[in-house]
């Protein structure tokens, strides 16, 4: 079965406490496994990024959720596209506290096809790359490339 990603970005509804990003992050995560998607959302204070991947129906499922949660506005779409593998096959949903520059880094990285090149000479640098050397550090020893 092909493997669908999706990224975006918006703007978080403030005033935020952790709770509530743990709570919604646990009912995004009870979701996405009943619909095997696995992914991660970066928050840097004011805006998430979030990264989803799985089977086309479970991803538009969960997309759908995102985009009627009035826990953010101003929705982009950065990309989507369909991948070999998955980068996060363990987290149904996980959420990290992120540098701004580095969620910056991420969303202006090239989303277009949603490669993973794994630095390889003569390839551009794309957002899964970019995505996966800022998880790398926070990713099981088994799961990381």
């Amino acid at each position: 079965m092909p493997v669908r990603a999706l990224g975006y970005i918006s703007q978080a509804e403030q005033p935020w406490t952790r709770e509530s990003i743990d709570a919604m992050v646990a009912r995004a995560a009870a979701f996405n496994a009943s619909a095997d998607v696995t992914g991660v959302l970066l928050f840097d204070g004011i805006h998430f990024l979030q990264y989803l991947e799985g089977p086309e129906g479970g991803v538009a499922a969960a997309y759908r959720r995102i985009l009627a949660s009035n826990a953010h506005t101003d929705i982009v779409e950065l990309g989507r596209s369909t991948l070999g593998r998955r980068l996060l096959p363990y987290w149904s949903m996980h959420w990290l506290l992120a540098d701004p520059t580095q969620l910056k880094k991420v969303a202006r990285a090239d989303w277009s096809a949603l490669a993973h090149t794994g630095g390889r000479a003569g390839h551009a640098v794309t957002a899964i790359d970019h995505l996966e050397l800022y998880l790398r550090p926070f990713m099981p020893a088994a799961t990381a490339p």
